[in-house]
């Protein structure tokens, strides 16, 4: 496209860089520009590179004088010159002073292509000090993001491309190609005297064997290896011993809190881990279906090997131990008990975060994964129970960026963030399906702030592909936080929990809350009133979609 420099030259006083961006409009044409009228035209070029951010400007002019030397320069001229070059040394000088620790001058690149790097995605509440000297916040500068009506333009691009499309559900043995060894430990029928999926397995050790000794968990982290110690001593004594063969009890959970980050979900999950019928893994999070079975430790570190599913299953053995107890209770009898007992899992990338799927699986044509972590769930569990905490998506982005950015946090900085973020989201769905960028390993990866976890109705109606709605219960953590007396007793209908005494009802509702904003952030006050309204506008089609498929208008959070 071609803009006279001369108009805008005549703009400069009122922000060059604004006026230019709202002259973008085909009637503009250079040769009838009233300013310079055709004389001395100084066309400027403006490139525009494939995600849209920066500008290459390349001004040319046809000089109708020659230079003689330099002193043909007008007095004027060089004392310009001059001015310029103190005010440069001055500002060179002060960048040094101060100790700048960014660089002098410099306007890096906003992308960060590359596995998992350049935000944290991949680490919610693990390992938080690692991720946070990995986090760096965006040094890109683009003065036109305090604009609304401009960012309103790219939202309204935004908005025009939203569909909503079926997802068409992958077959059963497409998956099992996918996930083999998988398949070939996970029984498809589970013990019938347990509420909790739990089979027994074969084990071939013997007495001086460590069963956990090759567990990815415990190479990796201090935590687990104090508890596989543990496990390690009393796993002979759990062993079901059957016609000169052992065989130990392995589970899965008969429940997941699959999401969302920074909604709530620590609450429920200290909360629900005081019912005595209750059971969680070894950790809240173990984040296995979504990253460690793909070899995802930490950010910084790329892949691993990856951790098979007997590493994960390992993480429930210390249920496992008191849900054979129940069972083989009365065996003497000739007959054993039904276990009530369950098990939960409370990893809150689970609903969301397929980022791994380019990586290991076959691109679609579309650019949409042909595989989701609900699908492989699924087939191993069509009756699971899914448990999703959801909180307005606008509070849920600032408390996101104020959990996990690690210096120079401020409304400001997290206003430039989302500007940014969303001509990122703009130029990929101008190209793609909303599917395929929602799920865009790079894109989400380039984003300084993690938008699409925002987007709740795209991952549910994906979960509603391969699970009844029935199975899913969806709270809001504003309800939560006003009643959770009431939020507890739906979870505990939902999860069909058996009766508690009102001293374990008064334990489990008046704890306080877990995992609030820490003190340092709540200093930083709210969002400014521009970035809440331009999040507003965003997240808006999403959240209406929402509440049609929930058939409750609170999932509009008009009222927060």
């Amino acid at each position: 496209m071609r803009h006279c420099i001369n108009c805008c030259i005549q703009l400069l006083p009122n922000d060059l860089h604004k006026q230019c961006f709202r002259c973008r409009r085909s009637n503009h044409i250079n040769q009838k520009c009233p300013v310079c009228k055709q004389e001395n035209i100084i066309p400027l070029y403006v490139d525009s590179k494939q995600m849209n951010l920066l500008a290459v400007l390349e001004v040319r002019t046809h000089h109708n004088e020659s230079w003689n030397g330099s002193f043909c320069l007008r007095k004027g001229k060089l004392c310009s010159l001059i001015f310029g070059l103190i005010i440069m040394t001055l500002v060179m000088a002060s960048y040094i002073l101060t100790g700048a620790k960014h660089g002098l001058l410099l306007i890096p690149s906003p992308f960060h292509y590359g596995a998992f790097t350049g935000n944290p995605n991949l680490m919610d509440n693990e390992s938080l000090s690692e991720m946070k000297d990995h986090y760096q916040p965006s040094k890109i500068n683009i003065s036109y993001v305090r604009d609304y009506p401009s960012i309103k333009l790219i939202i309204d691009t935004i908005t025009s491309k939203i569909e909503f499309i079926n997802r068409q559900r992958p077959d059963l043995e497409d998956l099992k190609k996918q996930e083999l060894h998988m398949f070939s430990i996970i029984p498809n029928k589970f013990l019938s005297n347990s509420k909790n999926p739990c089979w027994y397995e074969e084990y071939r050790g013997n007495t001086t064997t460590d069963p956990y000794t090759t567990n990815s968990y415990a190479l990796y982290s201090k935590r687990f290896r104090t508890i596989f110690d543990y496990l390690k001593k009393v796993f002979w004594n759990h062993l079901y011993h059957y016609k000169d063969k052992h065989y130990r009890l392995r589970c899965l959970p008969h429940f997941y809190i699959i999401g969302q980050p920074k909604c709530g979900t620590t609450d429920l999950y200290d909360r629900l881990r005081l019912h005595p019928d209750v059971r969680f893994s070894a950790i809240k999070e173990p984040h296995w279906w979504t990253r460690k079975r793909f070899g995802i430790i930490r950010l910084r570190d790329g892949f691993h090997d990856r951790y098979p599913v007997e590493d994960y299953l390992d993480l429930f053995d210390l249920a496992a131990y008191q849900i054979q107890g129940v069972l083989q209770s009365d065996v003497t009898k000739g007959h054993s008990k039904m276990n009530h007992i369950i098990i939960g899992e409370a990893s809150a990338s689970t609903m969301w975060d397929n980022n791994a799927w380019v990586f290991f699986y076959d691109n679609s044509t579309d650019g949409e994964p042909p595989f989701l972590i609900q699908d492989f769930i699924h087939a191993f569990q069509p009756r699971a129970k899914l448990i999703v905490m959801l909180r307005d998506p606008v509070e849920r982005l600032y408390s996101d960026y104020l959990y996990f950015a690690s210096a120079n946090k401020s409304a400001e900085d997290f206003h430039e963030k989302v500007a940014e973020s969303l001509q990122l989201f703009e130029n990929c769905i101008l190209d793609y399906s909303l599917r395929a960028c929602v799920y865009n390993n790079t894109l989400n990866n380039a984003m300084p702030v993690r938008l699409q976890v925002g987007l709740y109705v795209v991952y549910l109606l994906d979960w509603l592909t391969v699970f009844d709605k029935g199975q899913i219960l969806v709270l809001r953590l504003e309800d939560h936080a006003s009643n959770v007396k009431y939020t507890m007793h739906m979870v505990f209908q939902f999860l069909d929990l058996g009766p508690i005494s009102e001293k374990q009802e008064a334990l489990i509702t008046k704890s306080p809350a877990s995992n609030t904003r820490r003190p340092e952030d709540r200093n930083l006050g709210p969002m400014l009133p521009t970035t809440k309204a331009i999040l507003r506008d965003f997240y808006r089609p999403f959240n209406t979609k929402l509440a049609e498929v929930l058939f409750d208008d609170a999932f509009l959070w008009k009222k927060t």
